[in-house]
């Protein structure tokens, strides 16, 4: 059964793993507004949203393969334990090696809506170039990823990612601040750290790979694709929420982008460590609903909910009263600075409000509700775009930052609808 103290020795290692994730685009906001200006801080925006677009897209790969692989464990199934992470890697693989090779393709579609000048699309557009080449590596850590946090291999989860930080920290700093490489340099650096940490992870999970694993069981793939396709449906639309708010700045000024960047590095900081709890419930969920044990499920989510609410309201305290002196410390273009000063306040509501939508998340992801998670998802993106586009011709900045807040509670009522059916269906099974 599930404790607090064993909810927290679940979370550490994942909050510390997260911490390190969200540290790639705090160490490339930070490298870029040390030593460029503002057009580099929002090329390096502009590129990341882009990415954001492609690669989250296909996040499934780490969701569903944590889902899969924690019912797997909730069955005692070893055998299909070791076939979801198969799976996954083929799969992860394969799309990385396609999204190589359409490259030229997709860069003038990734960055078709964003309203910026010429010099900062061409800036974007070489970091995207070099990033690409770690495209196969990134999506096939996905999978690592995922596979560790459903079997509960949570320290092996936090060396993954401290081996891709670490090499990603040191690379960008050695390829900006030495070289003078700018945001090519980033993009450069943090494909070259995806290599690095996929050796690593395949090393670490290598064990998985002795005895059977039913890799083409129909029924099996059928589920896989299925929770696959809708939650990649679910991502985007989620995706196209963070990509309308970047593009939204784009249409005030180059000085509110850079400044609206800076301030999503805090939210993506916040999230990243606050999706620890929500990850411990995703893989309890998981085990919980492959267990077919609805008490086990509550459980769970109220543990991990409790935490994560103290742990929100500390990140929102932090923001308001120390934001401004990181702000401070490291952007040099002073009217980014101003920007990311005067909405300071907003962004650090956002740890706070985030806790229901996130938390939700772990529990439809890891019980693998695609449907629930799809429909919520496009829901959101309609609701938030609609509030933006009403807001942000009146209020400008506030209504962008307006907007963005609401969308976070359109998250949580999308979401909240569907508990009750999600339980109903474990007590009569």
């Amino acid at each position: 059964m599930l404790t607090r103290q064993k909810t927290l020795q679940l979370a550490l290692p994942i909050i510390a793993a997260q911490a390190a994730t969200a540290t790639t685009g705090l160490v490339d906001t930070a490298v870029m507004g040390r030593f460029g200006d503002k057009a580099d801080l929002a090329a390096v925006a502009i590129a990341a949203v882009a990415y954001s677009f492609i690669y989250w897209g296909f996040g499934f790969l780490r969701m569903s393969t944590t889902g899969l692989s924690a019912q797997a464990a909730g069955r005692d199934d070893e055998a299909e334990k070791r076939a979801v992470l198969l799976r996954a890697l083929s799969l992860g693989g394969a799309i990385g090696l396609i999204l190589l090779i359409l490259s030229p393709i997709l860069k003038p579609l990734a960055f078709a809506a964003f309203a910026s000048t010429d010099h900062v699309e061409t800036l974007a557009g070489a970091y995207f170039d070099a990033r690409i080449w770690g495209a196969p590596a990134y999506l096939m850590g996905l999978a690592v990823t995922g596979w560790m946090l459903g079997t509960g291999k949570t320290g092996q989860m936090l060396a993954f990612q401290i081996i891709m930080n670490t090499v990603n920290a040191g690379l960008d700093t050695w390829f900006v601040a030495g070289l003078g490489l700018g945001p090519a340099g980033i993009g450069a650096g943090t494909a070259i750290a995806e290599w690095t940490a996929l050796l690593f992870g395949l090393a670490l999970v290598l064990p998985a790979f002795r005895g059977a694993a039913p890799l083409f069981d129909r029924a099996r793939l059928a589920a896989l694709f299925g929770a696959n396709r809708d939650i990649m449906i679910r991502t985007l639309a989620l995706v196209l929420c963070f990509g309308w708010f970047v593009r939204s700045g784009t249409l005030i000024s180059t000085a509110v982008t850079a400044g609206n960047e800076v301030l999503l590095q805090f939210i993506t900081v916040a999230a990243f460590v606050l999706d620890g709890f929500a990850f411990v419930a995703e893989k309890e969920a998981g085990e919980a609903y492959g267990a077919n044990s609805a008490p086990r499920l509550a459980r769970a989510m109220r543990l991990t909910t409790e935490f994560a609410l103290i742990a929100g309201l500390a990140f929102a305290l932090l923001y308001f009263f120390g934001g401004g002196w990181v702000i401070t410390t490291f952007v040099r273009d002073v009217e980014a600075r101003d920007a990311a000063l005067a909405f300071l306040p907003y962004c650090a509501l956002v740890p706070l409000i985030g806790i229901a939508p996130w938390q939700l998340d772990g529990l439809f992801l890891g019980t693998t509700q695609g449907r629930a998670l799809r429909n919520a998802g496009v829901a959101v993106a309609v609701l938030y775009i609609s509030t933006d586009l009403i807001l942000r011709p009146l209020y400008g900045n506030t209504g962008v930052w307006t907007a963005f807040l609401l969308m976070y509670l359109y998250r949580a009522a999308a979401l909240g609808i569907y508990v009750p059916g999600l339980f109903r269906r474990l007590q009569t099974a």
